[in-house]
């Protein structure tokens, strides 16, 4: 989560604080211990090498690969599907570029979207060493296949239609008989890629048996906000049945890790996009490792690079095989999901202060499911979200009438509280009992105007994680001013930034938002002592959702519009609260009653100590 968006949760979550302490009464101090946040420790290590029980000779690096083709000019194969653009090089054997034809780039206008060149391309072709193979000889050579030039007999361009496959294999023949030969396998329908490294009379010549695979320089950026895609951007391996992840998130700190044992797959990517490394056999994997930096690019920009590495067997036969699916394509849930392996984990659905098991499966099961049927016959996306929003309130209307009511229960009361305030002024502990009572009599719960709002926050959370990373939303136009429902709306530059919150530009949507919330506030809070709040939430909720997409802008305003229409309907339909005397109040004793009780308690106590 970026630092934005925790700010966001930690002002929210405070003001929620100060609202139950306003409304509730004030008891004795009880003790309690503080929580710490979860936090993932990223063990820095050294680099892994296979090479590092031997000394390389520098001078020899791929000697022995370089003999026959050392002079000869690379080749570009390019591999055309429904879905990308492949251009594979015979440099290395490797990816050069990968074009995705859903995808444009930000810069790209529509009547131009035919063009190659207006889809993201996802390699950062020009540091090379996408996909290699490293190694060390028994005489201290170390070999990466990315220098080598590899052969190519076949078509350097292939169009595939309709269910069709190609294989494009790349092979060097060495010394002594040796040879080392890639394939990949593409499908016109699928992002996903079958991958074969064959190793022929590499016995007895492979040091420590051992051979990496790697993933160098991650994924390439390709937002127009390179701050927010970097928020976004990390590495991780799914390893253990769980998903652990290495985020570079201090500029020119490096971060690595080491991980052991059965791995199912390691990745890096960017906010939408991912390139993963799937080894056909997990169990055979001896470790993986993962490096990533993120450093400043230009003025304000921000860009991360990560390196993956597998550390496979040799096991000194004559023929030896290993395959790997490769994935470069869109984070998206269902084209993840089709692809099973538990892949469905590179999707961020958003936490908070370690509560992903709850908020995940409320936006994986509920809210994602029900936003993409929406959109299944209903283009516009912008439609999609008021429509998504107006069920959202519904579902949530008993909580929010709940709220309502003891609020307003509340406010009828303040008088008789005024009045147990001026008459035990010097008494403060009989002043929490007989408003504890008070409570009682009429059936309250002090906290009930806010417990609904708490109950409703793994939603929000859901709904924020969903909307700020959710690749349907990329690009995507809703009416007017706002052109891209994945980034801020933006209708004024102040030319400076707003000091600690970092904004600089204006969204409109964001206005509209602060501007619901001020009304909702001021119809809701009635309190003398809460009014502070009318004007402190809308103005720093408006503030910090300056920066954040126009499609979660959109949900919030269109939720407190709603919001703002139902009140006024509760109001008017349930006319002025009168308070009756419960039949039985002391039947049973809630929460509050229970905490004064011992506060009491605990205070008479220590009385009695300090008069012994």
């Amino acid at each position: 989560m970026d630092k934005q968006t925790t700010l966001a949760f930690i002002l929210i979550g405070i003001i929620l604080m100060i609202w139950l302490y306003i409304t509730a009464p004030n008891p004795s101090q009880i003790q309690t211990q503080p929580t710490s946040k979860d936090t993932v420790k990223v063990e820095q290590t050294e680099k892994p090498t296979i090479s590092n029980e031997v000394n390389i000779d520098q001078t020899k690096k791929n000697e022995p690969f370089l003999s026959e083709n050392d002079n000869k000019p690379s080749k570009t194969i390019v591999v055309e599907t429904n879905l990308a653009r492949y251009e594979l090089t015979t440099k290395g054997g490797n990816f050069n570029k990968v074009f995705l034809k859903k995808f444009r780039n930000w810069y790209s206008s529509k009547s131009n979207g035919e063009k190659i060149n207006n889809f993201v391309q996802l390699i950062n072709y020009s540091k090379g060493n996408s996909f290699s193979i490293d190694f060390v000889t028994q005489d201290g050579i170390k070999i990466n296949s990315s220098e080598i030039n590899f052969n190519f007999d076949g078509n350097t361009f292939v169009s595939l239609k309709n269910n069709d496959s190609v294989k494009i294999e790349f092979k060097v023949n060495l010394q002594n008989n040796r040879s080392i030969t890639k394939s990949y396998v593409f499908y016109s329908d699928s992002y996903e890629i079958k991958s074969e490294i064959e190793f022929d009379n590499f016995q007895n010549y492979v040091n420590n048996n051992l051979f990496d695979i790697t993933w160098d320089n991650g994924v390439r950026f390709v937002e127009h906000n390179s701050v927010d895609e970097a928020n976004y951007s990390d590495a991780s391996v799914f390893s253990g049945g769980e998903q652990v992840l290495v985020d570079a998130s201090s500029v020119g700190e490096k971060v690595t890790k080491n991980f052991g044992g059965r791995i199912d797959w390691i990745a890096a990517r960017n906010k939408y996009f991912a390139s993963v490394i799937i080894p056909s056999e997990p169990d055979k994997i001896e470790s993986g490792y993962i490096e990533g930096i993120r450093n400043k690019v230009g003025f304000d920009g921000l860009v991360e690079r990560y390196d993956l590495r597998l550390t496979l067997p040799f096991n000194n036969q004559i023929n030896e095989k290993n395959s790997f699916s490769l994935y470069i394509g869109p984070v998206d849930y269902q084209e993840l999901k089709t692809l099973g392996r538990n892949l469905i984990a590179l999707v961020n659905f958003g936490s908070f202060f370690g509560l992903t098991f709850l908020v995940r499966p409320i936006a994986e099961y509920v809210l994602l499911p029900l936003f993409q049927f929406l959109h299944s016959f209903i283009p516009n996306y912008g439609i999609v979200i008021i429509i998504f929003s107006l069920i959202i309130k519904i579902v949530v209307y008993p909580l929010t009438k709940s709220s309502y009511q003891s609020m307003k229960k509340m406010q009828a009361l303040q008088p008789k509280i005024a009045e147990l305030k001026e008459k035990f002024k010097d008494d403060p502990q009989k002043l929490n009992k007989e408003t504890m009572k008070l409570y009682s009599t009429y059936g309250i719960n002090p906290a009930g105007g806010c417990l609904p709002i708490l109950l409703q926050m793994p939603i929000f959370i859901a709904l924020w994680g969903m909307f700020q990373s959710a690749i349907d939303l990329r690009l995507q136009p809703f009416i007017f001013w706002i052109k891209d429902l994945s980034t801020p709306d933006v209708i004024y530059d102040l030319g400076f930034k707003i000091p600690l919150f970092g904004v600089q530009q204006i969204s409109g949507l964001a206005l509209l938002m602060g501007i619901t919330t001020f009304v909702q506030q001021k119809m809701t809070i009635k309190d003398p002592n809460q009014k502070a709040l009318v004007y402190i939430m809308p103005i720093m909720l408006t503030i910090l959702f300056m920066s954040f997409p126009s499609g979660l802008n959109l949900y919030y305003f269109l939720f407190n519009l709603f919001s703002i229409i139902q009140q006024w309907y509760i109001n008017r339909s349930a006319g002025e609260i009168e308070l009756v005397p419960v039949a039985n109040p002391n039947k049973k004793k809630g929460f509050m009653a229970r905490m004064m009780e011992a506060a009491e308690q605990q205070a008479k106590q220590q009385q009695q100590k300090k008069k012994k």
